[in-house]
């Protein structure tokens, strides 16, 4: 298959000016593309991080002694809304995707770069309005933006923040688009659809989601917009709407899009885990079809959102059932990691060790998910920290951890360094303690009753409040340490081999970091994927086995 993208004198054009703004702020090489998006997916985490620490310190004492009422609701929906569609949803895709999916079936690039650029400049225009849209009033409708409270009764910043996320979600778009595209025509010779790495299915999955369900919120926000200028009657009872619409199609996308945030990092759990296990992956195609799976059936559960919203019971036993379902194939890969892992060489390595750390809070969150399919569990726990407990453990713990784990595996190939591996799995260690100790007493909290989103709560609950924040502290400084030592690394950490890892794939049969057009000759791919009985383990500097 060809793989070229572009002519050779065009992309010189574009891609040999090693230095200076222009030439990043205008490049179409996919590289530096991921990176800028790097450099801006962590500016938001700060920022709503920023916002997560605020909260956390309001809840610490029972009274709302730290911030008024109204602005204690603008912290939790900017820090939604921030975290959600300017940080989980791109984070993987935009930043590791971007940079490893052209690399991993050897391409030179991804099939439209230019594209991907304007993905990049979307994603900042959007970002830019949520910013301007936080410093002028901000929003305080939670970030699900729920009508007839969004359409009618609010005086924030509706429009602005939903015209962010709009333009945010043609970047997720394009990207799908051009994900889809260059699995589909730009594979190296002989990389078979069975060949291809559980990393691609992933993000192949994700782009799928992305394409089909990105439309459906961005009509959804357009319509609330149109509502509250011209007092139509979509979503507002007064004048005849039906709020319930709203949730229909504001959750069609919004459940499917938690699988955009946690499918990319699965894909790369299954990279890590075979590799520091030294062996095949367990049930490979059933592992590649389940992310398939996992991306059509999520489209099918959308309504368990909506238990108690006044649905038929008949409807809501069909997505409790269905909710069920899409539990299997998620299970089907843990079940795959973990025989992957049995009688493996297992070395505990730092990305090893966030691997481990995604299947503890991933299970967790998932198994809990299963409370939350059950009617009579969900009645009780709706709108409670259970809830927030949950699609905390999935949303940040799973795609977190993989995230991280991801940004250890490849970080060598990415900056041409080795980190520090000590403090590597110090930071993994700290961000699993701090995570567990931040978000578990919020079981317990919405068990017994403690709703979300209050400002103010009964002094009985303060006990685990403590808990959560200190818990929040440590978990704020086991994300602080990767960003200090991978930026130490890139000036004093050791050059990195080209397989650190002695890893299989095609990435790492280019340099570190990779050459502007990732291979100096088109490779062809003659081995199965993952075939370490056929790699012969070393002990270089990398820390290969």
């Amino acid at each position: 298959m060809a793989t070229a993208t572009l002519p050779v004198t065009e992309r010189e054009n574009y891609l040999n000016k090693e230095y200076g703004i222009r030439s990043w702020l205008f490049t179409i090489d996919h590289k530096r593309i991921a990176l800028l998006y790097l450099l801006s997916v962590t500016f938001f985490f700060f920022i709503g991080g920023l916002f997560a620490l605020l909260i956390r310190l309001e809840l610490l004492t029972p009274a709302g002694d730290l911030v008024q009422a109204d602005t204690y609701n603008k912290l939790f929906t900017m820090h939604g809304m921030v975290m959600v569609f300017f940080f989980l949803i791109p984070v993987v895709p935009a930043t590791l995707g971007n940079f490893l999916v052209p690399i991993m079936i050897g391409a030179k690039d991804l099939a439209f770069p230019r594209i991907n650029l304007m993905s990049w400049y979307l994603y900042v225009i959007g970002g830019i309005l949520i910013m301007h849209c936080m410093l002028t009033g901000g929003v305080d409708t939670g970030w699900t933006f729920y009508t007839p409270y969004s359409t009618a009764f609010t005086n924030t910043k509706i429009i602005e923040a939903g015209l962010a996320v709009f333009v945010a979600g043609f970047s997720s778009i394009f990207t799908g688009l051009n994900f889809i595209v260059t699995v589909h025509r730009m594979r190296a010779p002989g990389m078979t659809w069975g060949r291809l790495p559980l990393f691609i299915w992933a993000n192949y999955a994700t782009s799928i989601i992305m394409i089909l369900g990105t439309p459906v919120v961005a009509i959804t926000i357009i319509l609330v917009a149109a509502e509250r200028l011209f007092h139509l009657g979509i979503f507002d009872p007064k004048l005849g709407g039906d709020p319930l619409l709203f949730q229909h199609l504001f959750w069609f996308y919004s459940h499917p899009a938690v699988y955009i945030m946690i499918l990319p990092s699965m894909g790369i759990i299954s990279e890590i885990i075979t590799c520091f296990s030294r062996k095949r992956i367990f049930g490979y195609k059933f592992v590649a079809l389940s992310s398939v799976a996992i991306a059509v059936l999520g489209f099918l559960v959308w309504a368990h959102h909506m238990f108690v919203a006044g649905m038929s019971v008949y409807a809501a036993l069909i997505f409790s059932f269905l909710s069920y379902m899409v539990a299997v194939p998620s299970a089907i890969k843990v079940f795959n990691w973990t025989a992957t892992m049995y009688k493996g060489s297992i070395s505990y390595t730092t990305p090893m060790l966030y691997a481990f750390g995604f299947l503890g809070l991933f299970t967790i969150g998932g198994l809990t998910g299963l409370f939350l399919a059950s009617l009579g569990i969900d009645v009780h726990v709706t709108d409670t920290y259970f809830v927030v407990a949950h699609f905390h453990y999935i949303m940040v713990g799973g795609v977190l951890m993989g995230y991280l784990g991801g940004m250890h595996f490849w970080w060598p190939k990415i900056s041409g360094r080795m980190y520090p591996e000590g403090w590597g799995r110090l930071a993994a260690l700290i961000v699993f303690i701090g995570f567990n100790l931040t978000f578990f007493p919020q079981f317990i909290l919405g068990y017994v009753g403690m709703p979300r989103r209050y400002w103010q709560y009964s002094p009985e609950f303060q006990v685990l409040n403590v808990l959560s924040t200190a818990g929040s502290t440590i978990l704020g400084v086991g994300y602080l340490l990767p960003m200090i030592y991978f930026l130490w690394s890139m000036r004093y950490g050791k050059q990195a081999p080209d397989n650190p890892w002695n890893a299989a794939g095609l990435e790492w049969k280019t340099s570190s970091p990779p050459t502007t057009f990732n291979f100096d000759e088109t490779p062809v791919v003659d081995f199965e994927a993952y075939d370490y009985e056929n790699i012969k383990d070393t002990d270089d500097d990398g820390g290969a086995h």
